[in-house]
């Protein structure tokens, strides 16, 4: 084989290889965005899931709070303000809408991981629009004004 031919394989292989690593990575993305998604439409069907997860969240962020306290890398000052943006934090989680984020991250699967129209993407487009209703009528019912481009 010439020198050139030579080059010219390795070339294309190692173009072959770079977009079959982006295609992987693109489809794994997609596949996370789906399943974030589905968390929390799951946490739409089944609030107190939601509220377990978000107390334990809390209560082991509170733990290595204490453990700072108690080993003194932070300050009673300190501790008592993380510990208040802490509680912030949980209350704000608590009041924001589940069915909004499952809808954000299936569009996001299916928007800004595409193409290639893989599994992931074609589930997060099939699941898009049910979101988007649930999600209007949890505003209608919460009488939040809005309009549809606001939630596009």
């Amino acid at each position: 084989m010439k020198k050139w031919q030579q080059n010219a394989l390795l070339i294309a292989g190692t173009i072959g290889v770079m977009y079959g690593m982006i295609y992987a990575d693109v489809v794994s993305r997609a596949r996370e965005a789906y399943q974030e998604g589905e968390k929390y439409w799951n946490w739409t069907e089944h609030p107190d899931q939601r509220a377990q997860y978000l107390q334990a969240q809390l209560s082991s962020e509170r733990a290595a709070l204490d453990q700072k306290l108690a080993s003194n890398k932070i300050s009673k000052d300190d501790y008592d303000r993380e510990t208040e943006l802490l509680q912030f934090d949980h209350d704000q989680q608590i009041k924001e809408s589940t069915i909004k984020y499952a809808y954000i991250w299936y569009q996001t699967a299916a928007e800004q991981f595409s193409p290639p129209n893989s599994k992931w993407v074609q589930l997060a487009r099939s699941k898009m629009p049910a979101a988007k209703e649930r999600w209007k009528a949890e505003l209608r019912a919460k009488k939040i004004p809005f309009e549809d481009y606001m939630i596009d």
